[in-house]
C-alpha cells in the first residue's frame, strides 16, 4: 500500500497522543507532515515534522496552517469533564469551523475529523449501537456538547462539497498516553467501582486508532461518496470496564480496584462537588461529576460494521498485545 497522500499532510493537535502517533506513521510512509498546535514538540522536530504554532480559534493562523495541504487529520480538541463552556467551544467547535473554512479557502482536498462516541451518550447504557443512534436532547458536560456541534459542522461542510469523514474512536490508550492511563495510575489508591461493576465498554489501542484514520483517508480518496459519513471505531472486543481498569493498573504495578460505590451515591458526590467548584470558583477538575459517574457506571460498546465495510478497518493489535506493550513501556519509564 502506498502513502496516504502525495502532497503534504496537516495534523492538528500534532503534539497530542493521537496526533503524534498519526504524524509518526505518516513520516514512516515518507509523507511530508505539518503539525499545528499551541506549542512546539521536540519529538515532532526529531521526526522532521514542520511545526506551526497557533490558536485553532484564530482563523488566520488556521488558514496559514492549511496552505499547500492535501489532507488534514483534525485531532486537536479540548477534552475533559469540567471547565468553562467558552474554552470548550473555542477549541472544539469554533476551531473546527475555522478549519473547515480554511480547507475551503486553501483547497485542502480531504478532511478526517476525530470526534467521540460521547456526542451520542445520553447517560444510559449503549450496547452494540451503530451510527444511526441520535444525538441526546441534552448534555451533562461541555466536551460532548461542543464536540457534537463540531461533528455537525463537518457533516454540513461535507454536504457543501468538502470531502470529509468523521471517526468516533472510543477511549484511546496505549504507550505514550498522557491522559487516560496516567489518570488511572495516579488515582489508583482512591478509585472506586461505580455501580454494579458489570458494565462493558469497548476501547481502542493507539496503533489501531491510527490505522483507522489512515484507512479513512484512503477510502475517502478512492470513494468520494463516503464524504459526510460517521464511523465508530474500536477494538471490536468489548470488555468489562473494571477489568480493563485493573489491567491498566497491573501494567503500572498498581493494586486492583476493589472498593465499590453505588451509581446513585457517585452522582450525589458529583453533584455536590460541582456545586462547590462553582460556588467557590475552584480551579482544576472535581474528582467526580454527574457526567463522569454516568460514564463509569454504564456500558458503551459499538457496532463497527460500517467502518469494516466502508473503510476496510480491522483492529490489528489485540487488547492483550496492547496491554503487554503498555506494561513494557511503563516499565521502561520507571527505569529512566
Amino acid at each position: 500500500m502506498g502513502p496516504v497522500a502525495d502532497g503534504k499532510v496537516l495534523v492538528t493537535g500534532g503534539g497530542g497522543f493521537l496526533g503524534r502517533a498519526i504524524a509518526r506513521r505518516l513520516v514512516d510512509q515518507g509523507v511530508l507532515v505539518r503539525s499545528f498546535s499551541r506549542s512546539a514538540y521536540s519529538e515532532l522536530a526529531s521526526l522532521g515534522v514542520e511545526q506551526i504554532q497557533g490558536d485553532i480559534a484564530d482563523p488566520r493562523a488556521v488558514t496559514e496552517a492549511c496552505e499547500s495541504i492535501e489532507l488534514v487529520f483534525h485531532t486537536a480538541a479540548l477534552p475533559g469533564v469540567w471547565g468553562d463552556y467558552d474554552r470548550f467551544f473555542r477549541t472544539n467547535t469554533l476551531g473546527t469551523r475555522n478549519l473547515i473554512q480554511a480547507c475551503r479557502e486553501t483547497g485542502a482536498a480531504r478532511l478526517i475529523h476525530t470526534s467521540s462516541p460521547s456526542v451520542v451518550f445520553d447517560g444510559t447504557d449503549m450496547e452494540g449501537v451503530d451510527e444511526s443512534v441520535p444525538y441526546p436532547s441534552r448534555y451533562h458536560a461541555h466536551y460532548p456538547r461542543t464536540k457534537a456541534m463540531a461533528e455537525q459542522a463537518v457533516v454540513e461542510a461535507a454536504r457543501g462539497g468538502l470531502p470529509a469523514v468523521i471517526l468516533r474512536p472510543h477511549l484511546i490508550w496505549g504507550p505514550g498516553d498522557r491522559h487516560l492511563v496516567p489518570r488511572i495510575l495516579e488515582r489508583a489508591e482512591s478509585l472506586r467501582i461505580i455501580g454494579s461493576g458489570k458494565n462493558v465498554v469497548d476501547t481502542i489501542y493507539i496503533a489501531n486508532a491510527v490505522d483507522a484514520h489512515l484507512s479513512a483517508a484512503e477510502a475517502l480518496k478512492a470513494d468520494p461518496g463516503l464524504s459526510g459519513r460517521i464511523y465508530f471505531i474500536s477494538q471490536d472486543d468489548p470488555i468489562n470496564l473494571w477489568e480493563m481498569v485493573n489491567h491498566i493498573l497491573a501494567a503500572g504495578n498498581k493494586p486492583p480496584v476493589t472498593r465499590q460505590i453505588s451509581h446513585r451515591a457517585a452522582r450525589a458526590v458529583g453533584s455536590s462537588l460541582e456545586f462547590l467548584y462553582r460556588f467557590l470558583n475552584l480551579k482544576g477538575e472535581p474528582r467526580m461529576t454527574r457526567f463522569l459517574a454516568d460514564e463509569l457506571a454504564t456500558s458503551h460498546w459499538f457496532n463497527i460494521s460500517a467502518a469494516k465495510r466502508d473503510l476496510g478497518y480491522r483492529p490489528k493489535i489485540s487488547t492483550q498485545e496492547g496491554l503487554r506493550r503498555l506494561k513494557n513501556r511503563l516499565f521502561e519509564q520507571q527505569q529512566e
